[in-house]
């Protein structure tokens, strides 16, 4: 057997990334055989990428794609265990090779873009030591499709019919800011109006115990005709110009806002607790056994 040298150790692990001790455990098992070790540590990633699966992962990263005539644009997200990962290069072209498959090949949910992509995504988290996962994808097509990143943790894709791609960018930059729910009022659910009613009516219930029915539905009205302007995209006032309002911005440029898509890095993912002083006390007693 070949003797195991500092020097084997650092090469691999310059040539695969992985930790010192793994190297020389790899090394060691391949009978100081470094191509050997790299062809086992390769196929044992599929197995450290699975124990990783269960990892919750709700940081990462959010990439657009946009077709040079500007009709066609796809939005991913895709997902690591924390920020510093996000920032990292091997993640960062991960994230940049994943996009540009979804868009080449006119993928439209993520399904497909996930299959596609998996060997590379196992290699990464055997590489990086954090799970990674590609969440979710939306494909825009319009006459006009403009887009905003915000860093790498909001993205915005918003389809216009008329109108500019410096219109559409602007607007976009908006739906970042302001985070609007729906399109228009006309979108908004009985379900979600009825919730609206029934938070303003708790929240209120001393200001309003006593009075008059009719005067109580004038406030119920007044506070959902906000909720709607708040909640809906034509109806926000404009960031740039509080004035103006979204949808007649859009008008005044004689483009019609057809939609849009905003992503949030986490969003809607439950993020687990973490008992810090737990974890390193496990820690401790590890390094005791």
């Amino acid at each position: 057997m070949a003797e195991i040298t500092a020097a084997l150790v650092k090469e691999l692990r310059e040539r695969t990334g992985q930790g010192m001790m793994d190297c020389k455990k790899a090394l060691t098992a391949a009978g100081g055989d470094i191509e050997k070790a790299i062809d086992d540590m390769r196929a044992a990633g599929a197995i450290k990428a699975a124990k990783k699966a269960g990892n919750i992962a709700a940081e990462g990263a959010i990439a657009v794609k946009v077709a040079d005539d500007n009709k066609r644009a796809v939005i991913i997200e895709v997902n690591s265990q924390t920020d510093f990962l996000a920032l990292q290069d091997d993640f960062k072209n991960f994230v940049s090779n994943s996009v540009e498959k979804a868009f080449a090949e006119k993928m439209t949910d993520a399904a497909p873009l996930v299959a596609a992509q998996e060997a590379d995504r196992e290699a990464l988290v055997a590489k990086c030591g954090e799970n990674v996962n590609i969440r979710r994808l939306t494909t825009v097509e319009a006459d006009l499709v403009g887009s905003y990143l915000h860093g790498h943790r909001i993205g915005v894709l918003v389809a216009l019919k008329g109108g500019s791609v410096e219109l559409a960018k602007e607007i976009a930059m908006h739906v970042a800011a302001s985070n609007p729910q729906f399109l228009d009022p006309s979108q908004v659910s009985e379900e979600a109006v009825a919730k609206e009613k029934e938070i303003f009516l708790a929240l209120n219930e001393d200001k309003i115990k006593g009075k008059p029915a009719e005067i109580v539905e004038k406030m119920v009205a007044g506070r959902i005709s906000k909720f709607l302007a708040e909640a809906s995209l034509v109806e926000q006032a404009f960031v740039k110009d509080p004035d103006v309002k979204v949808g007649e911005l859009a008008k005044k440029a004689g483009a019609e806002i057809v939609s849009f898509v905003r992503y949030e890095v986490g969003e809607g993912i439950e993020r687990a607790e973490v008992d810090f002083a737990a974890e390193v006390a496990a820690q401790v007693a590890a390094t005791k056994q």
